[in-house]
């Protein structure tokens, strides 16, 4: 068997591709990590951002799903090395109609077509970061993180 040249699926420079007008207090434009565009093949679409204090506006992800196909896994990840559990945030989003608070380091499952948003943070004492990741979606378009792309009307 031949030997695979792993380099090809390593993504060394991130695109930062995911806008939703001005948000300040946050890492914007996100940085995306995988898509067909980077690693063709992929299906996945992966963006991160940081968060650094209270985001304005606030929320500035509104309401919206994914297509048919296209779950999403929604990780807030703290970073306190002595307490990693604890994000250093508190916020609520709703999911399906229901209202969830985060305030620890967590991940989220959201199947496909489920309405998610909006994202409203209540409280921030230490930077977090964000990352959305939506199997089966290939490019920014088919992704909708935080439904901006809707939003724009592209």
């Amino acid at each position: 068997m031949a030997a695979q040249n792993w380099e090809k699926n390593l993504v060394r420079k991130p695109r930062y591709e995911v806008t939703a007008g001005k948000v300040t207090g946050r890492q914007y434009p996100t940085m995306t990590l995988m898509s067909n565009d980077l690693v063709p093949g992929s299906n996945t679409y992966i963006e991160i951002g940081w968060i650094y204090e209270m985001p304005s506006p606030n929320p500035h992800i509104l309401e919206h799903s994914h297509r048919e196909g296209c779950n999403e896994i929604v990780l807030h990840l703290g970073t306190d090395p002595d307490n990693p559990e604890d994000l250093g945030a508190e916020m609520e989003f709703v999911v399906g109609g229901q209202p969830l608070t985060i305030n620890t380091t967590s991940g989220l499952f959201i199947p496909a077509g489920v309405k998610h948003g909006p994202l409203t943070w209540k409280k921030l004492t230490r930077p977090h970061l964000q990352m959305a990741m939506v199997l089966g979606a290939g490019t920014m378009a088919e992704a909708d993180p935080g439904g901006h792309v809707k939003a724009r009307g592209e």
